[in-house]
């Protein structure tokens, strides 16, 4: 994967010109021309969503604690923003890249994202979180390395790639849409991509001729970090290295007790590490597949991801049937047990030298316990859409920490059901009122027939449990309390539940989501609101100068001059382009 061009600038150098608030910890600026090109990654040609003319994106490689400006330049036809899918944003929901936190960036007009990686690690990814763009591009990985002062659980590997895998359509992401707007299913993808690409030809009646195909080439006895992330639209996928196994080493931020695996099912919206020694022998090339879980494999046969592992001394290309999937058509169990197994190694340190179990969640009393309960899609005024405890969520057209900050009453209710109800449905922006330096308990109850992965911006949560059936009170006896994985995506199968538990100490309004991007899109998904008692600006960061107004505020944006046009003023320049600016002025003054 090519890696994002940035600009790192030591932090004395910007502060004094920009009056940024952050700590004295280097910059690093990333300058972003988010459009469409067009593509065949199945071989049908369609419009993609590009950065830098890039699929899929470049990949932010940043260090604990950076601070990172971003300067998205929107020249797609519709409103965009991006989210950063596992970066906690520190009290700073404003930089959150969802509706309930920010306006969207017109068509020709920039928006400068600036945030911090505080105390983070891991590996991450970002996407367009607007109208089911993500099913046509536009994500990309995030790195955050370790300060060299922290020690890592394992041996600096020879190399690093990132591989996003993913079902995908030959539709574009607007035909996509209009499926769901007309009440229909999505029905079965078109095929899995691997960093963009198609399938490797493994079978010819599969795989048509000429398809691109992703290889990753390595040298043997060498050991290499795969970060992989499902960037998909609604398909688990099961990932492995023919004749490889793969040591779990780290997830969204943590790092997990060290195992290997031949094969890991990866849910949509998830982030995976692994180390893999380059042992074998080079006879031939390897497969690396990602392969449809939870489905019926007969149909579902060609929607499989092969991208191509190939030493350096390799004497063929691969060839033959590809490495099996898991056989669990009867033991339904195999998945979860598996996401069981995944727990954090409580003697390693992550962005801090302290071992990462010093945190014992398990001992810590719940203030607010929310069951969120999730059933197949039901019909509400006429329109097909999805629901939590029966609340199918509509963003209003003020983002909801804007209504807030300038106290316009009536864009959302604190009023969603802290259980399942046997009220009607409806559709509203009904949200949940947090307590700032709460402990939550959230269970997620899957009363549908297909996998759900859940998302929260701002947080990383413990996962504590999961089993097949209606969650009880009693569920809390099969609880970890002492090594429970922290992440920010979780997976709840079908007829089953998830429990986490989550330290409310970010102020903000957050997003809790469905990742499908189907059931997101259909309503599957609520904010909650964690506010200071003390009052704005006491612990959160200021309103940023550039925020964007629409909806009830529209009449305090200032008109931007669109890129492309003729004529163009000061307030349009490129936040990124003044950046660099500023930082060569101040490289000239230091040679002078």
């Amino acid at each position: 994967m090519a890696m994002a061009m940035a600009l790192v600038v030591p932090f004395l150098c910007v502060s004094a010109l920009f009056g940024l608030s952050f700590a004295g910890d280097p910059f690093a600026f990333f300058d972003w021309d988010v459009s469409y090109i067009t593509a065949a990654p199945l071989g049908v040609k369609q419009q993609v969503i590009a950065i830098n003319k890039q699929f899929p994106g470049p990949v932010m490689n940043v260090t604990t604690n950076w601070n990172v400006v971003v300067n998205v330049l929107n020249s797609l036809d519709e409103p965009l923003l991006i989210t950063w899918d596992g970066i906690q944003q520190r009290k700073n929901c404003w930089q959150d890249g969802v509706l309930g936190t920010n306006c969207p960036i017109p068509p020709g007009w920039n928006w400068t994202y600036q945030f911090q990686v505080k105390d983070q690690i891991g590996s991450y990814f970002y996407f367009p979180s607007l109208s089911l763009q993500r099913a046509a591009g536009g994500y990309g990985g995030i790195t955050v390395n370790n300060r060299e002062v922290i020690p890592v659980p394992f041996g600096k590997p020879d190399g690093d790639f990132t591989l996003f895998i993913g079902d995908w359509f030959n539709k574009n992401h607007t035909a996509l849409r209009k499926i769901l707007d007309d009440g229909k299913d999505l029905g079965m993808p078109d095929g899995v991509l691997m960093n963009g690409k198609g399938p490797y030809r493994y079978n010819t009646s599969l795989v048509p001729d000429g398809i691109d195909y992703e290889t990753i080439n390595v040298e043997p006895g060498k050991t290499y970090r795969f970060r992989v992330h499902n960037v998909g639209i609604f398909t688990s996928l099961n990932f492995r290295v023919q004749n490889h196994n793969m040591l779990l080493v780290e997830t969204e931020g943590t790092y997990t007790m060290q195992q290997n695996f031949t094969n890991l099912d990866i849910h949509v919206g998830q982030s995976y590490s692994f180390l893999v020694t380059m042992d074998q022998n080079a006879s031939s090339d390897y497969y690396i597949v990602a392969s449809a879980r939870f489905v019926n494999e007969s149909r579902w046969t060609r929607v499989t991801g092969v991208a191509i592992l190939h030493y350096s001394n390799s004497k063929g290309k691969a060839s033959g049937p590809l490495p099996d999937p898991p056989n669990d058509f009867y033991d339904k169990t195999f998945s979860m047990n598996q996401a069981k197994s995944v727990r954090t190694n409580v003697t390693s340190g992550a962005a801090r030298p302290n071992p990462q179990g010093s945190f014992k969640y398990g001992s810590i009393n719940v203030t607010q316990v929310y069951v969120l309960k999730n059933v197949p899609p039901v019909i509400i005024s006429g329109k097909r859409r999805t629901t939590l405890n029966g609340n199918s969520y509509s963003p209003p057209d003020t983002p909801l920490r804007l209504a807030d900050l300038y106290d316009k009453k009536g864009v959302y209710t604190l009023d969603f059901p802290t259980r399942p109800t046997n009220a009607p449905p409806r559709i509203g922006a009904s949200v949940i009122n947090g307590t700032y330096r709460g402990f939550m308990e959230i269970i997620f109850q899957n009363n549908d027939s297909i996998v759900q992965t859940y998302h929260m911006d701002g947080y990383a949560f413990f996962v504590v449990g999961m089993d097949y059936g209606e969650w009880t009170e009693n569920s809390r006896g099969t609880y970890n309390k002492w090594d429970g994985v922290s992440r920010c995506t979780t997976q709840v199968f079908p007829g089953a539940w998830t429990a986490i538990l989550v330290s409310l100490d970010n102020v903000g309004i957050w997003n809790l989501r469905v990742e499908n991007l189907d059931t997101w899109y259909l309503g599957q998904e609520v904010y909650v609101r964690v506010a200071d008692p003390e009052g704005y600006n006491k612990t959160e960061m200021l309103v940023p100068d550039n925020v964007l107004y629409c909806g009830l505020l529209k009449d305090k944006q200032k008109a931007q001059t669109p890129h492309g046009s003729e004529s163009s003023s000061t307030p349009a320049l490129r936040r990124g382009e003044l950046f660099k600016l500023m930082f060569l002025l101040v490289s000239f003054a230091f040679v002078l």
